[in-house]
């Protein structure tokens, strides 16, 4: 079973490595994705310019559940409080839940104004962080609105308030965390995985742009507008980018300390295995990998057919090996593996952080195919997407490869199919109660 390495050349998202191989599909998968991705923006672009509003990106996937994945994401540090403490909170009053931003003068009254608007069209203002830049602070409230009030007009009622700079983005029950617990909890998950960083840094962040990337940048990075850049304790820099929404210098300074963290940790994988029993009495474990695993990784490679090595890899059979110390890097995402009773590895499942979007990607060697291994792989890839607050995953494939497109349906999620001559982007919606029950 097989499916795509990566998706874009020279583009260190996948690779974070200037002389990643060249792919030669790249160009037919970029046809398809961009097809995919106008045909979303077409559905959800803003009717009015002056007012950017996310929120009808995020009725796709209620909650800030976004990224290259913003947030709190569903399934993140809160999701060890109780259920129905959540249920409460969304229970807490009729209408929906907003994250707001808005720039407003650093004066007497600037935020009375926003706040006696707000009360006047019925919001209830549920928490409020300010973010001070002189002779402007940004304010940034979680509102509960009447059902009745659309973003527009919610973000009109700043703009004639004082507000500048508005935008909506539409938040769910989780967002109620406080402040500090959030950034608590994230600092935990990045603290025992590697592999949290990128996710961390969305959820602290919001709806962004992520990507690891060559680069020197300096040990205190660089904020600069919309952007900002953060040495990469992997090598190379992290990349920031989140359009229409300047970063704050609070902002920064918690982003930093995450990647301080990070840095001063070293790398960590958590070792946890899980016995998978196959038919015919056989079972194999399941674990996390990383770049530890590259040479049994390899010597798996050379056990696999080269039939079984393209539908994989999409490229010149030569080139499949170039590709794995990228892949197991924790930094652009998170590697399974499978192992035998010997202890070989006969199964590498990659979870690949692209964007606002996620890439799942199988291999299993010949002699192990048909046993139930990819779909076991690709059901644990999926429900690692969905508890890191991603909203779908995708498989690129060959058209002919109809096993992996099988796989795909087989999770019992909404999906979506782009076919670019002979390359099929399956797209699998992870809706919040959609993913396969194990």
């Amino acid at each position: 079973m097989a499916d795509s390495a990566a998706k874009k050349t020279g583009d260190a998202k996948k690779t974070g490595d200037k002389t990643a191989p060249p792919r030669p599909w790249h160009r037919v998968l970029r046809a398809a994705r961009a097809g995919w991705r106008a045909a979303r923006s077409t559905r959800c672009a803003p009717t009015a310019p002056e007012v950017r509003d996310e929120g009808a990106r995020s009725e796709e996937a209620p909650g800030r559940a976004d990224p290259e994945r913003g947030y709190p994401e569903r399934g993140g540090p809160e999701r060890g409080r109780p259920a129905q403490t959540v249920a409460r909170a969304g229970r807490g009053g009729a209408g929906a839940l907003w994250r707001v931003r808005a720039t407003v003068r650093e004066e007497p009254g600037s935020l009375a104004r926003v706040c006696g608007a707000l009360a006047t069209r019925g919001v209830d203002i549920l928490a409020l962080q300010t973010h001070p830049l002189g002779d402007r602070t940004v304010d940034e409230f979680l509102l509960r609105t009447p059902a009745s009030l659309q973003p527009r007009a919610l973000a009109e009622t700043l703009a004639e308030a004082g507000g500048t700079d508005v935008h909506t983005e539409r938040a769910d029950a989780h967002d109620l965390v406080d402040t500090p617990a959030r950034v608590l909890g994230l600092a935990t998950r990045t603290a025992l995985d590697s592999a949290e960083l990128p996710l961390a840094l969305r959820t602290l962040l919001g709806r962004c742009r992520i990507r690891s990337a060559p680069g020197d940048t300096p040990a205190e990075g660089t904020l600069e507008g919309t952007s900002l850049r953060l040495p990469d304790p992997a090598g190379g820099e992290i990349v920031v980018e989140r359009p229409h929404v300047p970063f704050t210098p609070t902002e920064y300074a918690r982003a930093h300390a995450l990647v301080e963290l990070d840095a001063c940790l070293g790398r960590r994988t958590p070792r946890h295995t899980d016995a998978l029993a196959l038919p015919a009495g056989r079972s194999v474990t399941v674990r996390r990998a990383d770049e530890g695993d590259l040479e049994a990784a390899l010597a798996m490679h050379a056990r696999c057919s080269h039939q079984t090595l393209g539908r994989r890899y999409h490229g010149p059979v030569g080139d499949a090996d170039s590709y794995l110390r990228h892949l197991l890097s924790p930094r652009f995402g998170r590697t399974l593996a499978v192992e035998s009773a010997a202890g070989e590895l006969v199964a590498l499942g990659h979870l690949l952080w692209d964007g606002d979007e996620t890439e799942a990607a199988l291999l299993v060697e010949d002699a192990w195919q048909r046993r139930g291994i990819g779909s076991e792989l690709l059901r644990r890839l999926t429900d690692m997407a969905h508890d890191g607050g991603c909203r779908s995953v995708y498989a690129v494939t060959q058209a002919s490869n109809t096993g992996m497109v099988a796989t795909m349906r087989g999770l019992g999620l909404p999906l979506d199919y782009q076919v670019e001559e002979g390359t099929v982007v399956v797209t699998a919606a992870l809706e919040p109660a959609a993913v396969a029950p194990h």
